[in-house]
């Protein structure tokens, strides 16, 4: 049994598509798009004679924006505990981490963990509900692609909306944010954090609705013909949201996203 750096996406693959909702921004990130900002580790059990063995459990380190986030989801079986405890010595300093129930204990001897609540796995299965709610709005013209021309726009929103938000830039190249203007300002906009035509999945994103103009069905809407347009190339759309956040999750519910899963969000720090 040994921690090992992996390099093989097709081997990657096959042990993230065990679990394609659990293992969903995992799966996206071995896009072309994305695989450049990827470190992967896996834990491999091998017989005593021999030479290859079966990879038990796996961590990713994305590296896409200035604060590394770590991807560390399943059961906390002992080798994915014994992954992460081996992994201490090469993790960043600091990093923000997505980690599932009962591993926290594993990283608490290095870090310094700091909690942002429990979130909720959400995946779309009920699609027909989806199309009920398009269904429901008259003009659906109303939602506009955005792209790098509207950046600056965009960037004023999220300042206004959702401060602290994990915007990258460089997904309005994949075509997949989608955005509705009044007075030639926009109010709303859902993106996505990941998106892989090659894999078929994709997780949305950085949705958000400007305060002044909430509660009028903007960010449903918004949602819905992003997701409606995303199936056009991928089979599985997923996201995360706070537990606690009862009115998103209504908002999801509504448009045919279920609960699958829940894992804690923080933000570590080397202890001194």
């Amino acid at each position: 049994m040994a921690r090992i750096s992996l390099h093989d996406v097709d081997q990657i693959a096959e042990f993230l598509c065990q679990d394609k909702g659990l293992h969903l921004y995992s799966l996206g990130d071995l896009d072309p798009f994305f695989w450049p900002q990827t470190l992967w580790y896996g834990w491999e059990e091998r017989g005593e004679n021999s030479t290859s063995g079966k990879l038990t459990a796996l961590v990713l380190v994305y590296l896409g924006q200035s604060l590394p986030t770590v991807l560390a989801f399943g059961q906390p079986t002992s080798a994915l505990r014994a992954l992460l405890e081996s992994l201490i010595p090469l993790l960043p300093a600091r990093f923000y981490l997505h980690l599932s129930a009962g591993l926290r204990p594993c990283l608490e001897p290095a870090y310094q963990l700091n909690s942002h609540g429990e979130h909720s796995r959400m995946v779309l299965v009920k699609p027909e509900k989806l199309q009920v709610a398009l269904a429901q709005h008259k003009n659906l013209s109303v939602v506009r692609n955005l792209d790098h021309r509207d950046l600056e726009a965009i960037l004023d929103l999220y300042q206004r909306s959702y401060p602290g938000n994990w915007f990258d830039a460089r997904m309005l190249e994949t075509g997949m944010y989608r955005g509705i203007y009044q007075d030639q300002v926009p109010v709303s906009i859902a993106g996505i954090h990941v998106y892989s035509p090659s894999w078929k999945v994709a997780a949305l994103g950085n949705i958000t609705t400007d305060p002044q103009v909430r509660g009028q069905g903007l960010g449903s809407l918004t949602t819905a013909v992003l997701c409606n347009d995303l199936l056009q190339s991928v089979d599985l759309i997923g996201l995360n949201v706070k537990s606690d956040n009862l009115a998103a999750l209504a908002c999801y519910h509504k448009l045919g996203f279920v609960e699958t899963g829940k894992f804690e969000e923080f933000d570590l720090e080397l202890s001194r």
